[in-house]
């Protein structure tokens, strides 16, 4: 079996001084890739194009959770913050073309296609969640939902060249990882006051917090002291805990219907990793515990 190395092949792929001097990236989705190469490594007929397709696909998610931290907001940066700004922009686009390239070369005409369709699906995904968040049309779990699918999108489409039991049991898995990824980010993100607005905590109380609270969140920018007790109220780390508790739990439910002993370790092994970084995860706000 090939070693995995695909995460070393990204890092290579997108390395570039300006980029390296001017700018970070987001982490890599490296469960997702994992998942993916594991399948396509054990079936005979991807098996010669499984590093090759989980290298271009790792590079396209890059490429749009690059883009996805481009600050949108109009008030005036420092010269710093724009050319941060601004290699996100080319960043992105960077590995996206890198795709396009990797592909055509090896002559994978019909994989540029499958992928550049689901492009254009998650950004539809993206405009019709953007457009709910500005008018407020949103539940808690409606914004889980959407970020779940806009993380599986890009790797379901590999459903179709997978045989049998692995091409039904693969959506389920999708579906697991990637809630376990978003209610591990989320939770990272509602200990940060700078990333709390919009994310499932800030729903959460829109949803479930006092009139006051709702209004302090729309037209204040919360304050550290105040997303604190937010916290601490609605218990929004219990909550999430419980979610990456409950999604690596159906990783394993699932990867024990696969009639291979070597993919259920390796999905095991993903879904044990992801419970490690919950183990890990830093105290909200730099609260102790």
């Amino acid at each position: 079996m090939t070693t995995y190395r695909i995460s070393e092949m990204t890092r290579q792929h997108a390395k570039h001084d300006m980029i390296d001097l001017h700018t970070e990236l987001p982490p890599l989705a490296e469960p997702r890739t994992r998942m993916l190469f594991a399948f396509l490594n054990e079936q005979g007929s991807s098996k010669s194009y499984s590093e090759l397709y989980t290298l271009v696909v790792s590079l396209v998610q890059l490429g749009m959770d690059t883009h996805d931290l481009i600050d949108t907001e109009t008030e005036r940066r420092s010269e710093r913050d724009m050319r941060s700004r601004q290699l996100k922009v080319l960043a992105g686009d960077f590995f996206s073309a890198k795709f396009y390239q990797l592909l055509a070369d090896a002559g994978q005409i019909e994989m540029i296609s499958r992928i550049s369709n689901a492009v254009c699906e998650v950004n539809r995904m993206k405009v019709n969640l953007y457009t709910r968040m500005r008018s407020l049309r949103l539940s808690a779990e409606d914004y889980f939902g959407y970020a779940v699918q806009l993380r599986s999108e890009m790797f379901q489409q590999f459903a179709g060249i997978m045989d049998g039991a692995r091409s039904r049991v693969w959506p389920e898995l999708l579906h697991g990882v990637g809630r376990c990824e978003v209610a591990l980010d989320e939770l990272e993100r509602s200990g940060h006051e700078d990333k709390f607005e919009k994310g499932w905590a800030y729903w959460h109380v829109m949803q479930v917090g006092s009139e006051e609270e709702k209004q302090r969140l729309m037209y204040e920018k919360p304050d550290k002291g105040f997303i604190l007790s937010l916290l601490h109220k609605y218990d929004i780390r219990a909550h999430l805990t419980a979610k990456v508790k409950q999604a690596a739990d159906s990783v394993k439910a699932a990867a024990a219907k696969l009639e291979s002993d070597k993919l259920e370790r390796e999905l095991t092994d993903i879904a044990d990793s992801m419970l490690a970084r919950l183990a890990g995860s830093m105290p909200a706000l730099n609260e102790t515990r």
